[in-house]
């Protein structure tokens, strides 16, 4: 600043005392548009959507693939593996890529939730028409269902509900 702006600017502030201290703050009737809150249901269902194929673990063609979260009780992979739910929905994944199927178990999943089914079936196949004759997405329905906060237990399917061609998966209840 050179001395004429300093001077008009001491001149202007000459009569300038300062506030008191408060710890209230003054609103001057801007109103700001609310910034809208996810539900738990959409806050899941977008961390969600990121399901990944680094998490593997390896199921050999013939073994029953089976899983329970973490602190539940055996029994409810028992009651699953019993038919004790009824299957309410299911999807099937024949003839899907590996991404699409990715993308179709994340959309049926979040559909499921908000009609808040308990039990659901996804077919994802043996594998007999693929190279190998190896199931491909038996492994990686698993995985991706390993990686939700919202399945609670899944087991490979009854004989008569698909047996090892699909699975069923309980999912939490959303209050």
């Amino acid at each position: 600043m050179d001395e004429d702006e300093l001077s008009l600017f001491l001149a202007a502030m000459r009569d300038v005392a300062p506030l008191p201290a408060s710890d209230k703050i003054v609103s001057r009737g801007i109103k700001v548009s609310p910034f809208p809150r996810k539900n738990k249901s959409e806050e899941n269902a977008t961390s969600e959507n990121v399901l990944t194929d680094n998490i593997v673990v390896e199921i050999e063609a013939g073994d029953e693939w089976s899983f329970v979260q973490p602190g539940m009780p055996h029994q409810t992979l028992r009651r699953l593996r019993r038919g004790y739910w009824r299957i309410q929905d299911d999807l099937d994944l024949h003839g899907y890529t590996r991404d699409e199927a990715r993308q179709a178990l994340s959309v049926f999943l979040d559909f499921c939730a908000q009609q808040k089914f308990r039990c659901v079936r996804v077919i994802h196949g043996k594998g007999l028409s693929s190279k190998n004759r190896e199931p491909v997405l038996k492994t990686r329905v698993g995985n991706w269902l390993m990686q939700r906060t919202d399945v609670l237990a899944f087991c490979q399917a009854r004989p008569e509900d698909g047996g090892g061609g699909a699975i069923l998966i309980l999912l939490k209840t959303k209050v």
